[in-house]
């Protein structure tokens, strides 16, 4: 499991690397926030459920309907719309799919060249979009009637880019070169 590697191995490692005076100060993964875009259709409540199901299926728990704040009169949208789903994974389940995306997900993407550096956001967190959800094992692509997007923030513990690119690259980040 990518947790014990990281606790045995790299952690250790850039301990020395980064001038750390104990494992602890060493950047970890903290959160991965996990989210869907439906404000095409928030009216179908049909469509709602079915993309929550799917969406509970890649992560392994139930993931929130998010609303709107306020109205957007250009996008049609009222304050209290259903515009997102999302959830947020910590612990385990972060590091399981942390490990599925990495090693399963990224590799299955069409035209997948390496996560680009300006993706980390100046505090050492990673964001990336996955624009097919079918790349996800979990999900049958025959089964499914349209393809949807995901946005997947990684939260580190880094505080800083250069040291959350060390210890995302060191856990299989595929970045590019």
């Amino acid at each position: 499991m990518l947790k014990e590697i990281y606790q045995k191995e790299i952690a250790p490692k850039l301990k020395d690397e980064l001038g750390k005076g104990n494992v602890s100060g060493v950047p970890t993964l903290k959160k991965i926030v996990v989210n869907i875009g439906v404000g095409e259709f928030k009216d179908n409540e049909a469509e709602l459920e079915k993309v929550q199901e799917e969406m509970a299926r890649i992560l392994g728990q139930k993931p929130t309907f998010r609303s709107a704040k306020r109205a957007v009169a250009s996008f049609s949208i009222r304050a209290g719309d259903v515009v997102g789903i999302a959830a947020t994974l910590r612990g385990r389940k972060m590091w399981d799919f942390f490990e599925k995306l990495v090693k399963i997900v990224l590799p299955r993407t069409r035209d997948f060249r390496g996560i680009p550096r300006k993706s980390l956001d100046g505090k050492g967190n990673l964001t990336i979009a996955i624009e097919e959800h079918t790349s996800f094992p979990e999900i049958d692509p025959h089964k499914v009637d349209r393809t949807r997007g995901l946005e997947i923030t990684v939260v580190t513990t880094a505080g800083d880019d250069e040291k959350a690119f060390r210890v995302l690259k060191e856990l299989g980040m595929p970045f590019k070169d």
